[in-house]
């Protein structure tokens, strides 16, 4: 048996995916916004799957503190870039896949510049202000996004893609909320499971976007408390005054 068929028989054995999704997914190039705590377990399950090309956006290096949570990175990994580190271990994981690595900030100077080469954007950012930036930049150039978000034993997973008229990331926030209503992790903290389940949902719904199977989190938000286990999705709607989406910004 041939080893690329061999590598992904498990899942060409689903009939949702079969060979054609997986000439899909080696076809796609998916860029991840941040090598950490959310990007770690989302860029080993989509390289594991398959994807052809995983661009990883960072511009941080790997410090103690990222261990307990960010899988991408080891011990021996300790003051490396995360681009650096993360290319490593998904070659590790499957040397099929064709990595880039951008160790920078995303900002609004940059993210159009290195999303163009995409067809999917994961966020595994850790702030509003990034989201923003991968919510416009998505919108100029067309693209869905999927996104993550953890704090202490809770996640959120949301997919945007304006192009099926549905909601933006600012027609959910128009603004930040205030700081003292959603810390940052470093403030608050998070236990390390939480965003890998959240990671591996966002992976999952990059696979529905590739090949087409399922039902996506498009226009929905997934609410994960890990201190009960429950779920609970919300189902969001567009902002026609939206400054950032509207028609009549566009």
């Amino acid at each position: 048996m041939d080893d690329k068929i061999l590598r992904y028989i498990r899942q060409i054995a689903l009939p949702e995916i079969g060979i054609v999704g997986q000439k899909k997914l080696m076809g796609s190039k998916l860029a991840i916004v941040g090598a950490g705590a959310l990007g770690s377990p989302a860029a080993l399950y989509l390289a594991a799957a398959g994807i052809g090309t995983i661009g990883i956006v960072d511009g941080d290096v790997v410090n103690l503190d990222n261990l307990h949570r960010q899988i991408l990175h080891k011990t021996a990994s300790i003051g490396k870039t995360k681009v650096d580190s993360a290319r490593a271990t998904i070659l590790d994981v499957n040397s099929e896949v064709t990595v880039k690595t951008y160790h920078e900030r995303l900002t609004s100077s940059n993210a159009v510049a290195i999303f163009q080469d995409y067809d999917i954007i994961l966020d595994g950012s850790d702030n509003f202000e990034t989201r923003y930036t991968i919510n416009e930049a998505c919108i100029k150039l067309n693209l869905p996004f999927v996104l993550g978000s953890i704090l202490r034993f809770e996640g959120q997973v949301g997919v945007f893609d304006t192009r099926h008229g549905g909601p933006c990331y600012s027609c959910l926030y128009p603004s930040p909320p205030p700081s003292q209503v959603s810390p940052t992790c470093a403030r608050a903290g998070v236990v390390g499971p939480v965003p890998g389940i959240i990671g591996t949902m966002q992976a999952l719904e990059a696979l529905k976007l590739i090949i087409g199977f399922g039902e996506s989190l498009l226009g929905k938000l997934l609410i994960f408390d890990g201190l009960t286990c429950k779920m609970r999705t919300l189902n969001l709607k567009k902002d026609l005054k939206c400054k950032v989406c509207s028609v009549s910004n566009l």
